[in-house]
Order: C-alpha cells, then structure tokens, then sequence
C-alpha cells in the first residue's frame, strides 16, 4: 500500500468525526422522543416544558411555595340570616348544669342496660284454666326448683274441691301438688267417691291428706331414687270423712269389704300408680295414689283387701256344774288286762275280802321308822 503518515493522520481524523457526529445525532433524536408524547392521550394534555428546556433559555426561577391547588376555589360559609337567634355565651354555672344532666343521663343508660328487662308473666297452662273455682279452691303456688330434680312447675295448693251441689270436701291439711294430680283427684272425688257415700246415706266433707309434696327418695330411704312426692305429682289418702261423723279408713279391716274394693276399682282406673296394703311394708295404714308415667302405659294397682276380722274374739268353755253327770274316760289297754282278772274272781266274796284285810292290819303290830343313816351304817359294817 502506497501511504504516509500524513495521509493517515487524515484519514484518522476523517472517521472519528463521522463517529462523534453519528452519536450526537442519536442523542438527540432520543432526547426528542422522551421529551415529545407519543401518544393520543399524551396529545390532549397541555404541553409541559420538559425539564432541561430552561437549561438554553433565559427564564426567571419559579417559586417553590406555590402550589397547584391554589387555582381551586375555597368555599365560605353562607352569611348568618338576620333573623337568626343572637349566640350569647352560656354562664357557668349552666355549662356545669349540663354537664351533671349529661352524666346523669350516662348512669341511667349503664344502670338499664346492667339490669336485665323484666320478663312478662308466664300464660297460664290449660289445666290450670280448666281447674276453676267451680271445681276446686286451688290458687297457684310459685315453682319449686330443688337439688336432685326435687320440685315442679304448674303447682297449686289444692284447699278443697266442690262437689257438683257446691257442698265442700276439705283437703286436711292442704297439698301441694301439680295441677294434672289435683285434677285427678278433683275428679276422682266428684264423680266417684261422692256417689259412693251417697249410696250410704252420708255425704263426704274431708279427705285426710296423709303426705303430698315432700323432697325425699322413695319410702323415704336415703339415696333411693326421687319419689314422685318429691315432684309434687302424688298424694296419700288415709280415710274419708262423712257428715254424720264416722271415719272411713281405706285400711280398717272392719269396713265392709264390698266399699273397700269400689273404692279400689274406682283408684285404680284413674291412677297408674296405686299402693296400698300388700304392696310392701310401707302402705299398710294408707292409700299411695300418684300420675307416673311409664313406658306403653304400664299401670301398677297393689292393693290387697283382706277380710274382716271376726266382731267377736273365741269364748273360753264354761264352767262344769256341780250337778253334772261324771264324765265318761276310755278305757286303756292295762285297765282291760287288769278288769279281766278281776272278772274272774267270783263276786260273792268282796265282804270277806275285805274283812281278812282289816283283820291283818289289826293284828300286825306297827313298824318303827328307823333313820336312813343307820340302816346305811348296818349295811357298811356287814
């Protein structure tokens, strides 16, 4: 190659102008593009300067306080109408008013909302609607919640029923039962123990309560399972009063046995549970009635009525008269053997007999009674 060193120091210069200018002009065309929107929605917007354009031009400097949401406009509030009340300042001694009203107000709302809002009185249950005073004196007791289950709802205090002619048969004293019980027994008692004393000629006037609501086990045994006493749902009937006076106890074996078993009959079609005289060692003297509910209906009616004891207890025999004839005895087996040998001895000679024997007795001088002990010395010493 035919070159110098000056043809290459031109040469040289030649391309890194080229160079120089190639990347000036791509500086610029992509400060252009950054500086320039590219797009339709940049293009609606008002043109910003960009950031270096004040670098090549005189401006003055913009203050740095100044703020774009200056352009927006502060609302003021509407002038006061005229005929507007004029505030005057509150005297103390109001402001301190209020604020004791205001905490007197708090207390009361914290005091309503601690103490819970009383509930509305039970409705009262069918039972105790048909239970009127026509039927029986009963006014309702409040509920029993004892330990174990003890206790019931629905209880009233049953005083005395009405028969259907108003006449009174007093409970004595008064039970405490559940209303089902003392209707049943409002009912017992006016359809079938009053028609029953009427057929006696009396009429009934007091029923001797024996026990009714009691908080104990069965038989009153401790531990025993909760008797239906203590659920207020029974009732032991000892005896009936009557007008005229008697007592009729249910257990006397003197009553007459047909009025004991109409009297069973009749208990036992109303009660699933009746108890009574063989049924265990704890109703011999009273009558246990009670409306337990158990499984399929099973009803339980224990009650033996036993017969009447005899009105008069068995006489000793009387004395034997003087003037009775002897009593004839049975001959034993010695007396035949000993009457046979003395039959046959004649009878012609008994008065001689009798003569020799005295004769003998006569003629035989009297023994002396020795003492024991000197008959026993003589035997000794032979």
């Amino acid at each position: 190659m035919n070159s110098t060193a000056q043809k290459a120091s031109r040469k040289w210069a030649n391309g890194a102008f080229v160079r120089i200018a190639a990347a000036m002009v791509t500086v610029v065309a992509t400060c252009l593009l950054l500086g320039m929107p590219t797009a339709p929605a940049f293009a609606a917007k008002t043109w910003r300067a960009a950031p270096w354009a004040d670098l090549f031009r005189d401006a003055p400097p913009r203050s740095r306080g100044k703020a774009r949401r200056a352009a927006v406009p502060v609302l003021l509030p509407k002038p006061r109408p005229a005929d507007a009340p004029s505030a005057k300042p509150e005297p103390p001694a109001a402001k301190e008013q209020a604020k004791d009203q205001g905490k007197d107000q708090v207390k009361d709302q914290a005091k309503e909302q601690a103490t819970p809002a009383p509930q509305p009185p039970p409705q009262p249950s069918a039972c105790r609607l048909a239970l009127t005073e026509a039927i029986a004196i009963a006014p309702s007791i409040p509920d029993i919640h004892g330990a174990g289950g003890c206790g019931g709802e629905d209880l009233v205090r049953l005083e005395a029923i009405l028969l259907p002619d108003k006449r009174r048969v007093s409970v004595n004293p008064a039970a405490i039962l559940r209303c089902p019980m003392a209707s049943a027994l409002a009912e017992w008692i006016r359809s079938d123990i009053a028609p029953l004393a009427e057929r006696l000629g009396s009429t009934v006037t007091d029923l001797d309560n024996f026990d009714s609501f009691e908080c104990r086990g069965r038989n009153r045994i401790v531990g025993a399972q909760l008797s239906e006493h203590g659920r207020a749902n029974a009732l032991d009937v000892r005896a009936f009063k009557f007008t005229d006076g008697t007592t009729i106890s249910l257990t006397d074996r003197t009553v007459p046995r047909g009025l004991r078993e109409n009297v069973l009959h009749s208990a036992c079609k109303r009660f699933p549970t009746v108890l009574g005289p063989g049924s265990d060692w704890y109703h011999e003297d009273h009558i246990h009635l009670d409306l337990m509910e158990r499984r399929n209906n099973y009803r339980i009616c224990q009650w033996d009525v036993w017969d009447p004891m005899p009105q008069k207890a068995p006489l000793l025999p009387a004395e034997r008269p003087e003037e009775a004839p002897p009593r004839e005895v049975a001959a034993g087996p010695d007396d035949a053997k000993s009457g046979a040998k003395a039959g046959a001895k004649s009878d012609a000679e008994p008065e001689a007999e009798k003569s020799n024997i005295e004769n003998a007795d006569e003629a035989q001088p009297p023994r002396e009674e020795k003492p024991a002990k000197k008959k026993r010395r003589q035997n000794r010493r032979s």
